[in-house]
């Protein structure tokens, strides 16, 4: 016979204060030692995304080489990956906030990895940029949430050290992606050729879902009965979509063009609807709200202009160091790589150095040095020094080895935990527009110079076969001081606005902790 009062202890054991059934929690995660082993999870995403971005690049010759397509064709394997990624990155944020960011992130392994090993089966061009999209969005629910899952997991002090070394990772990863697709085309393992930059993500795709499955922070969703925005998700998608092609497509089809000027008329028809249906809705996708905390918007800008300089440089310097330093292309790629190894050294660091300083200090000093390096930058010359160059762009990947982290850490600091997963997608939205727009907007400026210059001297297409080496070069360096001096300014401006947030993000910090 049943004892009552035991079968009531046993009831009250299995469900929680208000009388529902608790939910179990996942193996390991109810006990906070074992948050270093959710961080680990967390970096598998962060690394296969990361890597990701650029480990397909090398392999893009050989990809319109073996399916016989143009060029333009062949751009898309990367720009549909880039494209994805970056506009759904604030509606996978706003979903995992109402339906729990660890099940988004669990999805993300899952879909990532199932589009990982579509690309490696691809028979077509036009299947392998399907599933590129595929791709691309498991890469985009994990990042959208990585960062959330690390600010909900870890206790406050121990936040930009965390930070820190998610962001060490990514730039490892972002680093080697290029040499370890060469090396991976070249073994040509088990006969699988340039197939095997995509299946090589399979087996870490497998782990990384086992390990998210057991080892993960208890899911957090919203108490209130939310529905989701989906017009302002379409709109939202269709006008940054617009705004990037037109970008994009520009330099290639004329800023005049009738394609172009209708992409940007797109742009502001669907942007302008996005808000009008945000402002209405009650649940919107992108809270304006947020918006309202200084820390919030100030760090989600500085963050746009960090990866804006980055990625741009990253994209002008093989033109400089190959066109008009004359050094190979094996030298220019040696040459570039402190940054990134710079960066991935300094990241741990100066999230431990946030946590216990503040936010602030790290971030206005990691952009001032920035801004030295960009501006030491401006005066390079057609001769170089090989030790100055070296010297410039490791000051430029200390900067930004000392600003990411504790920009992040401030960014999510100011936000509500139910919030945590939109602030988390916004974040990675406007990083991942400043790469986009940083390629795109310096190439842009370089082209127009030239073009400009060389039509003065009678010469009116660049690419005209009659143009003079030489001043082609001259009008490439003209563009190029421009370009350096636009990043020198806007780091600049990135280090006032990091200054400027002292003393916020940690009064947010200690009401966080007081509630």
């Amino acid at each position: 016979m049943s004892n009552p009062f035991v079968e009531n202890q046993r009831d009250r054991s299995i469900r929680g204060k208000n009388g529902l059934p608790r939910e179990r929690a996942p193996l390991f995660s109810a006990n906070p030692n074992w948050r270093w082993f959710i961080l680990t999870t967390v970096l598998i995403g962060a690394a296969m995304s990361a890597l990701d971005v650029s480990i397909e690049n090398i392999a893009l010759p050989t990809l319109r080489k073996y399916y016989h397509v143009s060029l333009s064709l062949d751009e898309w394997v990367a720009m549909a990956y880039m494209l994805t990624l970056t506009i759904f990155l604030p509606l996978f944020g706003r979903l995992a906030d109402m339906f729990g960011r660890t099940k988004m992130y669990n999805l993300g392994f899952i879909v990532f990895t199932i589009g990982s090993a579509f690309c490696g089966l691809a028979p077509s061009m036009e299947f392998m940029i399907i599933s590129r999209v595929i791709q691309a969005v498991g890469g985009g629910l994990l990042q959208a949430n990585s960062v959330a899952i690390i600010t909900q997991t870890f206790p406050r002090n121990e936040l930009g050290k965390a930070i820190g070394i998610q962001g060490a990772v990514q730039a490892i990863s972002m680093a080697i992606g290029p040499f370890l697709g060469g090396l991976l085309i070249s073994l040509n393992l088990f006969g699988t050729h340039w197939r095997s930059i995509f299946y090589v993500n399979v087996p870490i795709g497998i782990l990384g879902t086992l390990a998210a499955f057991y080892v993960r922070p208890r899911d957090k969703k919203s108490s209130a009965k939310e529905k989701m925005d989906y017009g302002g998700c379409m709109c939202f998608a269709a006008g940054l979509l617009f705004l990037v092609l037109a970008l994009n497509e520009g330099r290639k089809l004329g800023w005049e063009s009738d394609t172009i000027l209708a992409f940007f008329f797109l742009f502001l028809v669907f942007f302008s609807l996005f808000v009008i249906t945000e402002m209405k809705f009650l649940f919107p996708m992108i809270s304006f709200d947020l918006f309202k905390i200084y820390d919030f918007w100030a760090g989600n800008v500085t963050g746009f202009f960090s990866y804006y300089v980055l990625f741009g440089i990253l994209f002008i310097m093989p033109f400089y160091l190959e066109n008009i330093a004359k050094y190979s292309a094996f030298t220019a790629g040696a040459l570039i790589t402190p940054i990134p190894i710079t960066m991935s050294v300094v990241a741990p660091f100066a999230g431990a150095l946030s946590d216990k300083y503040g936010p602030a200090v790290m971030t206005s000093i990691g952009m001032f040095i920035c801004t030295v390096a960009c501006f030491f930058m401006i005066f390079s010359g057609r001769n170089p020094e090989i030790i100055v160059l070296i010297a410039e762009f490791t000051t430029l990947g200390l900067g930004m080895g000392l600003f990411t982290p504790p920009n992040n850490s401030a960014v999510m600091s100011c936000v509500s935990e139910e919030r945590l997963g939109s602030a988390g997608g916004i974040l990675n939205m406007m990083r991942a527009s400043g790469r986009i727009f940083g390629i795109d907007v310096s190439g842009l400026i370089i082209t127009t110079i030239t073009a400009g210059y060389l039509g003065a001297r009678g010469y009116h297409h660049i690419n005209m076969p009659t143009v003079p080496h030489q001043l082609r070069e001259d009008g490439f360096m003209r563009g190029f001081v421009i370009v350096t001096v636009s990043f020198a300014v806007l780091n600049l401006i990135s280090a006032i606005l990091s200054v400027t947030k002292k003393g916020r993000t940690k009064m947010a910090v200690e009401h966080f902790l007081s509630e």
